[in-house]
Parts: structure tokens; sequence; C-alpha cells
């Protein structure tokens, strides 16, 4: 029943299979790993849904909380002015009215009945598909802020990353011994968020068939087909449950620390990071690279070391560069052509703090 029925199996293979196997590839093979031109194809897609303005509501949100932070957002883009002024916050103003009509048909069709809920689950109650909607989706939204912050404050030193109970709890948990929870809780929380995302494409899924005279506000067939494909979910799910919390969390990670529920999901995760329920990751991604041939990155840029040798030494960021700004970055894992964490944890900043 947990396995099949309520799709256990199907989240531990998407796991493996699309996400863990290809991102431990990637993290030693960059080069490689973009030099074909399935990578190419899969950038100009992601580069023409933005240019579409169909997420340009995060944008708003951006600009929002750096206003409440006054913290600067970093970018290499000129002001926008004239056209390309109108033209982004013409799409903003889309996008907004595109999430609300979203919003409205999930919401609308909770209260109906006519999602996938009713089908898979009939006995949960319409108000409580309602809470559960937004519950897995705080879930989703705390896990992705969860992974900007502490990359962020990874960079801090001790005694500066946790002004409370929980964020000392928290920080102590995450970065014990030589930081080897850090990498973890993303396993750990790979798994939750694909979990919770399955959760969530079940309750916003409609059940409504075209051509019946039950269409959700009375829209044509041909509309209603489209609607059940789920994109008005996926819309919601990558604003609201993804995109806007790592931007909050870009620009308040100590206060993503101090949160109870930060420390509770990080010991969610690595339970089931412990459980070993994705450990054939390592296995499949040894694989693969024998199969493809791919090389580590040192093959062609050479390793830290030997670039500092040659005065190409890698450009580092300080803190306040770094931590804080709303960037969504704040990632401070191994080097390029570095083996650090293929061969043991990474080095904390407590560690490179005592030996200093």
């Amino acid at each position: 029943f947990v396995f099949l029925d309520i799709g256990l199996g199907m989240v531990i293979f998407t796991c493996i299979l699309g996400q863990l196997t290809t991102q431990v590839n990637a993290s030693y093979c960059m080069i490689d790993f973009i030099n074909n031109y399935f990578a190419l194809f899969t950038l100009y897609v992601a580069m023409g849904v933005e240019f579409s303005g169909v997420m340009h509501s995060s944008y708003l949100i951006q600009n929002i909380l750096s206003a409440m932070s006054g913290k600067p957002i970093i970018s290499n883009e000129e002001p926008r002015t004239g056209f390309t002024f109108a033209f982004f916050w013409g799409r903003v103003v889309m996008s907004i009215a595109i999430l609300g009509f979203c919003l409205a048909v999930t919401l609308v069709a909770l209260f109906n009945g006519d999602t996938m809920v009713s089908v898979k689950y009939p006995g949960i109650p319409n108000g409580v598909s309602v809470f559960l909607f937004f519950f897995f989706m705080a879930i989703v939204g705390m896990l992705e802020a969860m992974q900007i912050a502490f990359f962020a404050v990874a960079k801090l030193p001790a005694d500066e990353r946790g002004t409370s109970f929980f964020g000392r709890k928290t920080c102590d948990l995450l970065f014990k011994g030589n930081g080897q929870n850090l990498p973890g809780f993303m396993i750990g929380r790979q798994l939750t968020v694909v979990f919770s995302f399955f959760l969530v494409a079940s309750i916003t899924g409609l059940n409504i068939t075209p051509g019946e005279g039950n269409n959700i506000f009375g829209i044509k067939d041909g509309a209603q087909a489209f609607l059940n494909y789920g994109f008005h979910g996926a819309v919601i799910t990558t604003i609201l449950a993804s995109i806007s919390w790592q931007l909050a969390a870009s620009a308040y990670p100590i206060a993503f620390l101090n949160n109870p529920a930060t420390y509770v999901l990080l010991c969610v995760a690595l339970f089931l990071e412990w459980t070993g329920l994705c450990s054939g990751a390592w296995v499949l991604a040894r694989v693969l690279k024998s199969i493809t041939r791919i090389q580590y990155d040192e093959v062609y840029v050479g390793t830290p070391e030997e670039r500092l040798a040659n005065n190409h030494a890698d450009k580092d960021m300080t803190i306040s560069q770094d931590v804080g700004h709303l960037t969504g970055g704040g990632f401070a894992g191994h080097l390029v052509g570095s083996h650090d964490a293929l061969d043991g944890p990474m080095i904390s900043r407590d560690a490179i703090d005592a030996s200093a």
C-alpha cells in the first residue's frame, strides 16, 4: 500500500534516477555535463519559459523583499528604461493575473471536490484537502528555504549562525563533526520535496471531464482539457512553494535558522537519509559516468592547487559579498577540480577557523 498506492516507489524512482544520480556526476564533471546539445536545449527551454513572463511575479516578490530588508539585488543587468522597463513590468502584471487565476481554479476545484484527491482518497473532506494543499506547499517552501539558508550561513563563524535556542541546535546538528550532515540533509531534503510535490500534484490535479457541462468557471472544453494537464499546479508550486521561499531565505537566512520548524525538518531529512533509500544513486552515478565517459573537471582546468601555482587562483567571495544578498546563492561547496566531498565530508567553517 505504502510503496505503490501512496507512491513511495515512484518517489524513490524520481529521486534516484531523475535527480540525485545526475547531481552526483554534475558536481564533479560540470564541464562535460554541459558540453552536449541536450544541455543547450535545456538551457534554451528554461530561458524561453523565463522570457514568456509566466513566472515574472517572482521578480515582484524579489523587489518587495529587497525593499523590506534593505538589501540590494545583485545583478549584472543595466537598469531598465523605456520599452525594456514597460515590457518587464507588463510581464509581471500578466504573471500575477495568471497566478491569481491558477489559485482560483485550484481552490474552487478543492471546495467542490473536483480534484484527484476525491478519487484517490474519497474519505478526505474538501476542507481538509484545502488545508493539506497549503500545508505541503509550506513544507516544500521551508525545505527550499533551508537549502539556501544552510549554504549561506556555512560561511559564517559558528557564533554568528544562530541567535536563538533552535537556531543554535540547528547549526550544532547541521555542522556537527566535519559538516557531514549538510550533504546528508540535501539527500533527505530531496526525498521530502519530491514526496510533497507528488501529494500537491494529486491535490491540484483536476477531475473534470470536458464536454459534460461541469467545466470550471464555464470555460470551453479545450481550455478545460488544457487545465487537466496540471499546468496551473506547476505555476502555483513554482512561484509560491519554491522561488518565493528561496528569495526570502537569501534575504533572511538567520531568521529561517531560528525557526523551530527548521530544526524539525532537518531531523526528518537526516532520518530519511539514514534509512539509505537513495543510497543507490552513488552506484548508478558511477555506472552512468563509465558509460558516458565524462571526465572530472580537473582534466580540463586542473586542481585548485594547480591553478593557484599557475597564477590562476579562483576568485574568493567574501562573506559581505555573498551572505544576505538576494542572489539565491550562498553555496559553499568544493572548488572546481576538487574531490573534497568525494573523499569525505566537506570541510566546515568551524574546522577552518580552528586550524587558522
